[in-house]
């Protein structure tokens, strides 16, 4: 949020300085994970924000589900969100567009295992895909999703939320916000004088190179900071962040940050096959995915492992071409199943990150050295996972069933969070309830690295929920005087 009448351009040592009322950290590029993003996007349940406190595998989060059902509802309207109102306390409901439909076999599978079982409910997946546009998004200048399925070559008709379609073009009517692309940030700027963050120093990624030390750098300054460079590059920026007051990284009293990394679980998966109608088939390219919200460990700790996971299937015919594609049609059971399990990971002071001594890049910025690993707990959640999605499509009348772990290591997992968690108390935590530095009150993290847990749901809609309830409060506090 720019103001121009208080904008200064002074060149001093060929560093330009630029003061804003506020400045965000993005992610690598314009809109950031928001056009790669896979778009499955649900509420968290109160049993996730309740979970570490009840059974002390982290440390409490510093709100509830309560807190930000109000700030869900707000994102969700603006993004738009596909789904069915199913009623689930494990599931909280959305804002929600018409849901996207299952095929005939994913129909037939989800009600048997759910006649099956009495603590488990499939349901249609829910993503930030425009079925039916509402005023809000026509205004935004999207339009209707086409179930291409070509979301990673970016979407000309705004059919999914990303920044680039939605929040970014939004915000630069309004005429108060300066887009600074082709930056890498060093880090955040500590005035130990005024006690406060004053700023970020920025590297220009197109100056032509004069050794090293040769790329410009440009110090921006503003009243209040964001840093949202999404979970990894957050905390390297922050541990990169070192003045007189923090000498072992921005707000790093306590020695927590990097520290207590976590991530979802996807190794385990489970394939099948279905004796399904050959007379039937299903059109378009659909953006989600039945799914059950997890039922492990949810009213009290009751398995030899922390927490649990959710499942995710998809059914679909076999596809062929030239003369197998004829022959298969001939033959009946061409109809496969996969499903996948999205495992919540413990956080732990082992998994952690941290700057490289001798290796930089070509801005002269340390590379962040990962240490992160599974443990038993995965293991066994896993495991678990892998008999009970056998079991639940032997129930639903699939055959060959076979049991896959991908043995992949945790950096091809997704969905990257904490090192800057959030709590209730200093010294175990970085952030309060309102994701502000309790050492620094100008200074707000509310993407990946701040969470303290990370459910069995997809965060991405938790994050947008936590930073507008953030900005909503940094601005009244702007206002008050108090940042």
């Amino acid at each position: 949020m720019p103001q121009d009448s208080n904008k200064i351009n002074i060149n001093s040592g060929g560093v330009q300085q630029n003061t804003y009322d506020a400045i965000v950290i993005g992610s690598g590029i314009s809109g950031g994970k928001s056009l790669l993003w896979a778009r499955q996007t649900q509420r968290w349940s109160k049993f996730d924000f309740e979970g570490p406190a009840r059974d002390g595998y982290a440390v409490d989060w510093p709100i509830r589900y309560s807190d930000l059902a109000p700030w869900y509802s707000h994102v969700e309207k603006f993004a738009g969100i596909s789904g069915n109102y199913d009623g689930l306390e494990t599931l909280p409901d959305s804002e929600f567009l018409p849901a996207w439909e299952m095929n005939c076999v994913e129909k037939d599978i989800a009600q048997k295992i759910n006649a099956a079982y009495k603590d488990r409910n499939v349901v249609q997946g829910r993503c930030a895909h425009l079925t039916k546009p509402n005023p809000i998004h026509i205004q935004q200048g999207r339009n209707q999703c086409q179930a291409r399925s070509l979301c990673e070559r970016g979407c000309p008709f705004g059919g999914y939320f990303s920044s680039n379609a939605s929040t970014i073009p939004w915000a630069l009517k309004t005429g108060n916000l300066t887009v600074q692309p082709e930056s890498t940030v060093h880090s955040v700027i500590y005035d130990d004088k005024l006690n406060k963050a004053v700023g970020v120093r920025v590297i220009n990624t197109n100056t032509p190179p004069d050794g090293r030390a040769g790329k410009q750098a440009t110090e921006y300054f503003a009243k209040i900071i964001f840093v949202n460079a999404a979970c990894f590059n957050t905390n390297l920026i922050l541990l990169n962040s070192v003045s007189n007051r923090f000498p072992n990284g921005f707000g790093n009293d306590n020695g927590l940050l990097g520290k207590y990394v976590a991530f979802h679980n996807y190794r385990g998966t489970v394939s099948a096959s279905y004796d399904g109608p050959m007379d039937k088939y299903y059109y378009g390219r659909r953006p989600t995915q039945p799914m059950m919200p997890n039922f492990r460990n949810v009213y009290k700790q009751e398995m030899d492992f922390l927490r649990g996971y959710m499942c995710f299937y998809g059914a679909g015919l076999n596809e062929e071409i030239g003369g197998a594609y004829k022959d298969a049609l001939t033959e009946a059971g061409n109809w496969h199943v996969s499903m996948m399990m999205q495992g919540e990971t413990i956080p732990k002071e082992t998994n952690h990150v941290d700057l490289s001594k001798d290796k930089k890049d070509e801005w002269d910025i340390p590379q962040l050295v990962f240490d992160v690993d599974y443990d038993d707990n995965d293991i066994k959640l896993m495991n678990d996972f892998l008999t009970q999605a056998s079991d639940m499509l032997d129930k639903a009348g699939c055959k060959n069933i076979q049991q896959h772990d991908s043995k992949q290591a945790p950096g091809l997992d997704i969905h990257e969070m904490g090192g800057v968690r959030m709590g209730k108390d200093p010294n175990t935590s970085m952030l309060n309830a309102y994701n502000q530095f309790h050492n620094c009150k100008n200074v707000f993290v509310t993407d990946g690295a701040c969470m303290t847990s990370t459910s069995t749901q997809n965060p991405s809609l938790t994050f947008m929920a936590l930073t507008a309830r953030a900005a909503n409060y940094a601005v009244e506090e702007l206002k008050k005087g108090n940042v």
